[in-house]
């Protein structure tokens, strides 16, 4: 059985939304990300989430995860076919997520660690908010009129973007400039597979859960 290690409200939600949109059986252990067990970084020595145990062993980086999940069932068309010129497309914008929204927010969730004083860390949380809202420009340019990130239907990008975007919420980041976005969240936030992820990350308990 496939198993998730994650950490609540963090990029593991990507592949926790995915796995509950392919109705694959999974469990899932959460993880203290920031007081890391001898145990975890032993079994996973990068520290982060997310991880996937699988029958072959354990798969990291969550835009690897996801495509591998979707893999294991193609015919729900979460992602396009490998080899085919869709996929290179899904991997593009997987890369896009990840290199340009996703480290987008390193700034901002390490700004105290970063500066060693109050207004400088407030002086990088604000610098790297004008960063992401550029990048989101561009994302809205993206989406176009399409419903999700690759078209008219659900892709795992559409998992990775609204785990990200979500953060926006999570750090009360205005978003009023951007509409389109603020749509496509509601949509997402509306799927059965997200609200469910949510559910099951927040009642969690480090030990075992099975969905």
């Amino acid at each position: 059985m496939l198993k998730l290690f994650f950490s609540p409200g963090a990029c593991s939600f990507s592949p926790h939304i995915v796995l509950h949109e392919l109705g694959l059986k999974h469990e899932v252990e959460k993880v203290d990300i920031k007081n890391k067990s001898a145990e975890w970084t032993k079994l996973n020595p990068k520290g982060y989430v997310p991880a996937l145990m699988t029958d072959k062993g354990l798969l990291t980086e969550g835009p690897a995860i996801v495509q591998y999940l979707a893999d294991q069932k193609p015919e729900a068309n979460l992602i396009p076919k490998a080899g085919t010129w869709e996929r290179y497309r899904a991997i593009e914008m997987l890369n896009f997520i990840s290199t340009e929204l996703h480290k987008g927010f390193s700034p901002i969730f390490g700004a105290s660690r970063m500066m060693p004083t109050p207004e400088g860390a407030e002086a990088l949380k604000n610098a790297a908010i004008q960063n992401i809202y550029k990048k989101y420009e561009v994302l809205t340019t993206m989406l176009g009129n399409n419903k999700f990130l690759m078209g008219d239907h659900f892709t795992v990008c559409d998992a990775y973007a609204f785990t990200v975007l979500n953060w926006t919420r999570m750090m009360k980041i205005d978003m009023s400039k951007f509409p389109k976005i603020l749509g496509y969240m509601e949509t997402m936030q509306a799927r059965p597979s997200v609200q469910a992820a949510l559910k099951m990350e927040a009642s969690a308990s480090p030990e075992n859960a099975k969905a």
